[in-house]
């Protein structure tokens, strides 16, 4: 029986994660690429499809989920439903809200066999009006409905660059929200407002809430969400006084609104968008709701989340010295634990795995096992860091004591200790604590 769990626990020896040395165009010509593009690559995460397109590898997968899970939990606070709206919308929708030859040159677009032309959307708000429209009015009791999904957007990039930051094809949390005033979408706005720093929080990292653009999406307000990153395209206006920031597009000025202090400029990178929408789509689209026998457009709100883009940019901000690093929150495995090497003083140690396996599930931690026996210790270590796994827990001389002890490192902090089984469920316990 034993046996048969250490048989089923994660190994490194059966992940599909192939390694690349290098980033080369269709003609062997090196590419210039972005430090967290090609750990990314190199490193088994991604790998390029196309121009502009990318596969995600088991492991991109584990961090993408992870970074689902924290969405779906504040979407469901939030008390948003999810749903899933077809690739394809009509391009019929796209002509009634006028955006079909605004926006013509960066859509992909299909013709089926009866002549209709369907577009691959590059966002849904004509497509989840159309979905509310055919339901016909909805009743006010239903009001605020908040409806999410999340899934592939595609735009016809002139020059996709060499990342996920500007893709032909990427992910994103797209939530459509629905209020029977504007006084209540400006509620939900600020809800979600609230909901979105608290995704960022979780993940970890320095972000900007920054007074954005409506653009081509059109609406009353916008704000977005930013990471400071030297690889962004984006310029933000911030003030180091009150933290008050505005997208650099819609203001020159130099000083605070809020507090007058001088504001300062920073390269950034949008990660998410949203737009009190009115009745831009709704009213065209008859997204209508009834009340007292009194038909009405609702009114709109729409929340980008970038989840394809976060994944790039927190390798980029995070990883040094060709490792990757990860928040601990989206890290693929939590935990790598490395077993002695076959035939090695040490071997004995191995029986120790599954304790150790059982000792993190407890704690609610995930691990995976490197189990290439045949390659030293050493040379697992230097792959665990690279890969980026947040803590790596090795079975070495120590575990061959009378009392057992077991390297523990911290790879983000650049930490070690030796602890005990029992250490390391109190370690690890406060490490979920922190993380959960």
């Amino acid at each position: 029986m034993a046996s048969k769990t250490i048989i089923n626990l994660p190994r490194v020896s059966r992940i599909f994660h192939p390694m690349a040395s290098g980033l080369y165009d269709s003609e062997g010509k090196a590419e210039i690429a972005f430090k967290g593009y090609e750990l990314l690559v190199n490193y088994g995460i991604i790998k390029p499809a196309s121009t502009g397109m990318y596969a995600l590898l088991p492991l991109g997968m584990r961090v993408l989920n992870k970074l689902i899970n924290i969405v779906d939990k504040e979407m469901a606070n939030l008390g948003a439903e999810k749903i899933l709206l077809p690739a394809l919308t009509s391009a019929t929708l796209w002509r009634k809200t006028n955006r079909y030859d605004t926006s013509k040159t960066e859509l992909f677009t299909v013709t089926d066999r009866h002549d209709r032309e369907y577009l691959l959307s590059p966002t849904y708000e004509e497509a989840i009006c159309g979905l509310m429209s055919s339901v016909g009015p909805v009743s006010s009791k239903l009001l605020p409905l908040r409806l999410y999904q999340i899934s592939s957007k595609w735009r016809d990039e002139m020059k996709p660059r060499l990342d996920l930051l500007r893709s032909r094809e990427f992910i994103m949390k797209d939530l459509y929200t629905f209020d029977a005033c504007l006084d209540g979408a400006q509620h939900t706005y600020d809800l979600v407002c609230e909901s979105y720093d608290n995704i960022f929080k979780q993940i970890g990292m320095n972000y900007a809430k920054v007074v954005g653009d409506v653009g081509t999406i059109g609406g009353l307000k916008s704000h977005e969400y930013h990471y400071v990153s030297d690889i962004g395209e984006d310029v933000i206006l911030r003030c180091p006084a009150c933290d008050f920031s505005i997208n650099q597009i819609i203001s020159k000025t130099t000083s605070c609104p809020e507090c007058k202090g001088e504001l300062r400029q920073y390269n950034s990178a949008e990660v998410g968008h949203m737009f009190l929408l009115s009745t831009k789509y709704s009213q065209p689209l008859k997204a209508v709701f009834a009340k007292q026998h009194e038909v009405k457009p609702m009114v709109m709100g729409c929340f980008g989340l970038g989840l394809s883009r976060i994944l790039t940019l927190v390798v980029d901000m995070l990883s040094a010295n060709d490792e990757i690093r990860w928040p601990v929150k989206l890290a693929p495995y939590t935990a790598c634990i490395i077993s002695p090497k076959i035939g090695s003083k040490e071997e004995g140690g191995s029986v120790y795995v599954e304790q150790l396996f059982k000792s993190l599930e407890k704690c609610g931690i995930d691990a995976i096992l490197d189990d290439r026996t045949k390659l030293t210790i050493g040379k697992r270590m230097k792959l665990a860091r690279v890969i980026g796994y947040p803590y790596v827990i090795v079975i070495g001389k120590t575990a061959m004591q009378s009392v057992p002890l077991f390297e523990v490192h911290d790879l983000n902090n650049d930490t070690y200790h030796e602890m005990s089984l029992e250490q390391i469920s109190n370690y690890f316990n406060d490490v979920n604590l922190k993380i959960s």
